[in-house]
């Protein structure tokens, strides 16, 4: 027995160099092996639509984890890995994508980002909604928080990538989809937008229909500026069409008389009702200001400005708003510039024919009734005549020849004593003024034509 064990000792160390190479020779035959059927049971699911794949090789056996978005296809993906060549036996680790009840999808923006939410059906569909996203918002940051589920309604893409134009119209907001359910909410970035959008929700698909739309029109903005530097009035915003465009700037020409009219007004929907009848006579009350802003926003009317002397700035606040449509608001900051330094009369008559050579003192054809849109020049007549305290001042009346000259000569004589009534009540002393009529007799220009009758058609101021 002593002699087995002598033997055995000299043996046995032999042996360990064997399992080493017994080890090594596995190794090297097995691992070759194992990535050959990783391999070739990746490519048996490359047809199949799976999320969170995963496939490990253990000799010939295969574990093999995803998440599939039908039984279906759950089995039909362990199939086509069990049927590998080569393949022993497959440990199925695979599981159904989670159904989402109900089926929530929503698209939410801020200023900065667009925000993708809820649930999208396949790989495939975030993978469209995605880059749907990024195209259409003109570099928008666009964030994925979608999460895969099973449950989406039919034409669910369709319906996605419909709402996703929309959010491209919104200045914030959010649309959802809730199973085929669509609701809508936030501020259009243009006006026009919010009519945009409810136009395209006709084209959803067929099952999807609107339980809300909360959008809003951003405010419908109107704005005119009175600049006495530039001499100018610019006038920017919107306007509902054409014909009211066109009507503004001829009112604007009519009761801005020195200023030049800058046009910068673009028509677009979503003005309020009465938008015009509103508009018109707050124009009129900013051409009584020395320089001021009016604002339309929506329904309210904000004026802001100096008026040429006290009474002016009183009128301009008790008139403001008594001839715009029901449910207006306004909202007025008018104080008075301050007073001119006072000039002797010479320079008084050269500022009053400086100014009636601008323009006008108009009235009802045929009348002695002084028509609004001079207020605005009256208003600078009368600011020259309280420079020149001391001066006497003839208003004189004269008419064009058309007409019977008794009648001329009665109209030229009330519309003489219109405008002076019109300068008492503004705070001038009457004594100051004395109403001439001159009828047809001293014309200024021909009456043979339109333009001639106009221009005799005038009341001047003489100072005397």
């Amino acid at each position: 027995m002593h002699g087995l064990f002598r033997w055995s000792s000299k043996w046995w160390p032999g042996v360990v160099p064997l399992v080493v190479l017994w080890a090594i020779a596995a190794w090297t035959s097995t691992s070759p092996l194992e990535s050959d059927l990783a391999a070739r049971s990746a490519a048996a699911l490359k047809d199949t639509v799976l999320d969170k794949s995963r496939i490990e090789v253990a000799g010939r056996d295969v574990t093999f984890a995803a998440d599939a978005f039908s039984e279906d296809g759950r089995r039909s993906a362990v199939a086509s890995v069990e049927a590998v060549p080569g393949v022993r036996l497959v440990n199925d680790e695979t599981r159904l994508v989670p159904e989402a009840k109900p089926y929530v999808w929503s698209a939410e923006r801020d200023v900065v980002r667009v925000t993708l939410g809820g649930n999208a059906p396949l790989p495939a569909s975030k993978g469209r909604l995605l880059e749907a996203a990024r195209a259409g918002l003109g570099g928008v940051e666009v964030v994925d928080q979608m999460n895969l589920s099973r449950g989406a309604p039919p034409r669910f893409d369709n319906a996605a990538l419909l709402l996703l134009d929309q959010i491209g119209k919104l200045k914030d907001g959010k649309v959802t989809i809730t199973d085929n359910k669509v609701s809508l909410s936030g501020m259009a970035r243009d006006l026009g937008g919010r009519e945009g959008i409810a136009a395209a929700l006709k084209n959803l698909p067929e099952g999807f229909s609107v339980a809300a739309n909360e959008i809003k029109a951003p405010p419908y903005i109107f704005q005119a500026y009175k600049d006495p530097v530039a001499v100018t009035l610019t006038l920017t915003g919107y306007v509902p069409d054409n014909n009211v465009h066109a009507a503004l700037a001829a009112a604007a020409a009519r009761k801005f008389f020195n200023e030049k009219v800058v046009d910068n007004l673009k028509a677009s929907v979503g003005a309020p009702s009465g938008f015009a009848s509103a508009v018109v006579p707050a124009l009129g009350a900013l051409s009584r200001l020395s320089t001021g802003t009016l604002v339309v926003s929506d329904r309210e009317v904000k004026l802001s400005g100096d008026a040429f002397f006290d009474v002016a700035a009183a009128q301009i606040r008790a008139g403001l708003g008594k001839d715009f449509p029901q449910g207006w608001q306004v909202k007025d900051d008018i104080s008075v510039k301050p007073a001119a330094a006072p000039v002797d009369a010479t320079v008084c008559q050269q500022l009053f024919s400086d100014l009636l050579g601008k323009g006008r003192i108009r009235f009802e054809s045929g009348r002695a009734t002084i028509d609004p849109d001079s207020a605005g020049l009256l208003d600078r007549l009368i600011e020259t005549a309280l420079r020149c305290p001391t001066a006497n001042i003839e208003i004189a009346g004269h008419t064009d020849a058309d007409g019977e000259d008794a009648f001329n000569q009665t109209l030229s004589e009330k519309r003489a004593q219109a405008v002076t009534d019109y300068l008492v009540r503004a705070g001038l002393p009457a004594n100051r003024f004395t109403a001439m009529g001159y009828g047809s007799t001293q014309p200024v220009a021909t009456n043979d034509t339109d333009e001639g009758k106009a221009q005799n058609r005038r009341i001047d101021f003489v100072v005397r």
